[in-house]
């Protein structure tokens, strides 16, 4: 689209059903660097549906597991090529969802962008003919910083001139199944779940070990239970004495 006097920035949305994800993700991949243009992003991924594994016999298995492959593609193509691409893109779909098409007018935001370069311009030479002083320091500085602004601003308004940004949706209609040789997980889990001989050796050996412990922890509490007995014979000890003294009362 080329109309006189008029600077188009233009971007494309295309949301469509191929046969195979990964073909048309290539493809368009190779087109596009022919034509000049480069991906920004690609996120290709297979979405899983349901997986579920069926025995096939003591030690194996198979899952099956279903999905649908899709990829989110983000690319930028010279303008002038935006309608070989799009066409390109077109010729491999299956069904077409949806594709939008948008030309943003940008020819006052180039006008305003010199009109701005010219004012920065005019407010330098102004600021250098004023006697040098810390105002006149502060206001280059701000004055060369809207210009660096104003420089980067004009490259990203001629880099989008320059090159169309497509968004691209692919996706597969029809469910793909994989079948994935695995282990039977449950008859080996089934194998190793107990083993007696191992088992009985280990308890064994852990409660000789238990014993030790409480054999050890009871020599380090000697002197309690040292003090114990003591009390306890001197209380037996007692004990008896009350008991003889009656005896020799009543003799």
């Amino acid at each position: 689209m080329q109309v006189e006097g008029k600077r188009f920035i233009k971007t494309a949305e295309v949301d469509m059903e191929v046969k195979d994800v990964y073909e048309a993700t290539v493809a368009i991949e190779k087109s596009l660097q022919e034509m000049g243009g480069f991906v920004t992003t690609s996120r290709l991924n297979s979405r899983v549906i349901s997986e579920e594994t069926f025995n096939t016999s003591d030690e194996n298995a198979v899952m099956l597991r279903k999905f649908q492959t899709e990829n989110n593609m983000q690319v930028r193509v010279p303008t002038e090529k935006l309608g070989v691409l799009l066409q390109f893109i077109n010729d491999r779909k299956i069904f077409l969802n949806s594709r939008v098409i948008l030309a943003e007018d940008v020819t006052a935001n180039i006008e305003l962008a010199k009109l701005e370069a010219d004012r920065i311009k005019s407010t330098a030479n102004n600021i250098s003919q004023i006697q040098a002083n810390k105002d006149k320091v502060k206001l280059g500085d701000q004055n060369m910083a809207e210009g660096n602004y104003q420089k980067v601003s004009n490259m990203q308004m001629s880099d989008r001139l320059k090159y169309s940004t497509v968004d691209i949706f692919l996706k597969e209609p029809n469910v793909r199944v994989a079948e994935i040789a695995v282990t039977n997980l449950r008859n080996m889990d089934n194998k190793y779940k107990s083993n007696f001989l191992y088992e009985s050796t280990n308890a064994f050996v852990e409660g000789f070990y238990l014993t030790q412990k409480l054999i050890v922890g009871l020599v380090t509490l000697w002197p309690l239970l040292l003090v114990g007995a003591l009390i306890i014979y001197l209380l037996r000890r007692r004990k008896i004495n009350l008991h003889v003294k009656p005896q020799l009362s009543d003799k």
